[in-house]
């Protein structure tokens, strides 16, 4: 928290905070409470006023990543390594200005919360049928803004006669398409291999909702973030389905088919 808090912080306070993990860990910084005093001149920019900046390290230099002045609660944010630093100016002190307090956690999971993670991988969760038929699963850090350097696959193991469908709600990864490398894009890639599979273009960009379906019973998903800029990531939905509810599902029939598909999109909803 910053100095004092709740009470006002006293001007030209400036305060660092080192955050040092072990290994794979990473550090998760959430706040509970935003309140630094801002001039109505200087509305949106966090630029020469007081303000908290977060920075990782790239290549043995400190990058910023993000940073946050006024009263509006900053998102969760993440460093790409074991490593995170936050920097306080407080050159104003005013005494309606709180400050702000803030919760940290070193973890592994990078704040995935479903699925099985898969140790051999730095990042990979496991979804099972025959453990869950149907949830949830999102990009790292979701809804802050996902770890720069990052990669995670989520994997998903079906019964021999299932296939999964993905729907994914909220979409933005940082990028142009095609989505490749010579673009320094972010993206998201889908494959019914452990391989690259061409039938499926790389996703990228703020994207409206959009469904993606298997065509084996398993099924790869790839999230990678370079080392440069970032954005929120994903927030997606899968269930798996017998072929006849697939094929029902993506080719609509009439009378009970038909049917059989409506109540399952309300399911899904």
């Amino acid at each position: 928290m910053s100095p004092g808090y709740p009470n006002p912080y006293p001007s030209r306070t400036h305060c660092t905070y080192d955050f040092q993990g072990r290994g794979k860990e990473r550090v998760q910084v959430i706040f509970q409470d935003l309140n630094l005093f801002h001039s109505q001149s200087n509305p949106n920019d966090c630029e020469g006023v007081d303000s908290l900046v977060a920075f990782v390290n790239i290549d043995g230099k400190k990058d910023k990543i993000d940073s946050f002045c006024g009263d509006i609660p900053p998102r969760p944010i993440m460093s790409n390594g074991p490593r995170l630093s936050l920097e306080f100016q407080g050159l104003t002190s005013s005494r309606h200005s709180r400050g702000f307090k803030a919760t940290y956690t070193f973890m592994e999971n990078f704040g995935i919360t479903t699925g099985r993670q898969e140790g051999q991988y730095p990042c990979a969760f496991v979804f099972n049928s025959n453990e869950t038929r149907n949830g949830t699963f999102t990009s790292p850090n979701y809804p802050g803004l996902y770890p720069r350097a990052t990669e995670c696959y989520y994997f998903f193991n079906g019964q021999s006669n299932e296939r999964v469908h993905l729907h994914f709600h909220f979409f933005d990864v940082e990028g142009v398409l095609p989505c490749e490398a010579i673009s320094a894009s972010d993206y998201v890639e889908f494959s019914n291999y452990m391989t690259r599979d061409r039938k499926y273009p790389r996703h990228c960009g703020q994207l409206k909702e959009f469904d993606v379906y298997s065509e084996r019973k398993f099924f790869r998903v790839t999230f990678k973030s370079n080392d440069r800029l970032d954005a929120t990531g994903f927030n997606a939905s899968y269930v798996f389905l017998d072929e006849e509810e697939n094929y029902t599902m993506k080719i609509p029939a009439s009378n009970g088919s038909a049917r059989h598909g409506e109540a399952f999109v309300k399911l899904v909803n």
